[in-house]
């Protein structure tokens, strides 16, 4: 898709800048692509969101590059809007649209469902008895999808998608490759021999509209009430949601964290890649939690939560953490120090 620079900016706002003499007609420069600042080329656009990526703008080949405010090292044409990067993303969705939906069932699906007229579902895919799938939606290939689920109007399974029976996804959701909706919790009763009993999992997974979730990442089923996941939720690839989790609005997670059971997170939260929630616990609204983060405890206040150590040079990070194991004897020895230093205060007075 190649665009005028002019149509750009009359769609999304911000102002064109630059040299004088690149200004006259600059309107009509074509934009072909976007592209980082380092690997532009003479027709891409690029964005400097980030300070620490400036340097690169002496460098680019970019023919526009979207700021947020004018460069001395950088001599060509600039669209300035207040969010560089939250631009980026419009233009960039807007140029790469998503492929159309084409409407129907190829002939080796199995549909014991209704499928609406305007939705498609591809090769070897299942959709079970009492499932529903709405208008403009695309099941891929080899999907399975269970009896009595529903499929919101124009969501998106990619291939190999599993939704197990009675879940429901909104309207608008986008689902990768290998992703598993609906699986049984983690619930298990101890019996006097040590042995386990399992515990039915009969709740559902609700998803809402304008979710996404990245491939390999698993939503378990709830145990008696649903797991919940509400609109505008983006999760990554490869995170464990346990059974009962609720996931507020607009709460987006990266990869490889995992979420114990019945642990609620508010809305517009962001938890770091490898973090890990413990099980029962609320997390309020507005809350950042860092990457590699062991969250053992409520949060009751918004902000920003850090509990990885950030990694050392071998042989130090040897010698600070063998102390750390004499902490308790250091704390009984400074308390003792303490105790004779307010005697000595006391006598000398």
């Amino acid at each position: 898709m190649s665009v005028r620079l002019a149509e750009i900016v009359a769609r999304f706002g911000g102002t064109i800048g630059g040299p004088a003499d690149l200004l006259v007609g600059a309107g009509d420069t074509l934009i072909n692509g976007i592209a980082p600042l380092e690997q532009a080329r003479s027709g891409d656009l690029a964005f400097l969101a980030n300070p620490k990526y400036r340097h690169q703008l002496s460098t680019t080949q970019a023919s526009v590059v979207i700021m947020s405010t004018p460069a001395d090292d950088y001599r060509a044409l600039s669209i300035f809007v207040p969010q560089p990067y939250l631009y980026f993303a419009r233009v960039a969705a807007w140029m790469h649209p998503m492929a159309p939906v084409v409407p129907g069932c190829h002939s080796s699906a199995i549909v014991e469902g209704d499928v609406d007229a305007g939705a498609s579902v591809g090769a070897n895919a299942w959709v079970g008895r009492g499932a529903r799938i709405e208008k403009g939606a695309a099941i891929g290939a080899n999907c399975s999808v269970a009896e009595g689920v529903c499929i919101g109007s124009d969501t998106r399974l990619f291939a190999n998608v599993t939704v197990y029976a009675n879940c429901v996804i909104g309207a608008r959701a986008i689902i990768h490759s290998g992703v598993v909706i609906g699986g049984d919790g983690f619930g298990y009763a101890r019996e006097s021999d040590g042995s386990w009993l399992k515990i039915p999992q009969v709740g559902r997974v609700v998803i809402g509209d304008d979710v996404e979730i990245g491939a390999g990442t698993t939503i378990d089923r709830g145990a008696m009430a649903d797991t919940l996941i509400e609109d505008g939720v983006k999760l990554d690839n490869q995170i464990q949601v346990a059974h009962n989790v609720r996931i507020g609005e607009h709460t987006a997670i990266a990869g490889c964290v995992g979420i114990a059971g019945s642990t609620v997170i508010g809305k517009r939260c962001t938890i770091a890649g490898a973090a890990m929630l413990a099980g029962h616990l609320q997390i309020c609204d507005d809350v950042n939690i860092s990457a590699g983060t062991l969250v053992a405890k409520s949060i009751n206040r918004a902000g920003t939560y850090t509990g990885g150590v950030p990694f050392l040079e071998h042989s130090n990070w040897l010698k600070n953490f063998s102390k750390l194991r004499h902490l308790d004897a250091m704390a009984d020895k400074i308390r003792i120090l303490e105790q004779r230093l307010a005697e000595l205060e006391r006598k000398s007075t």
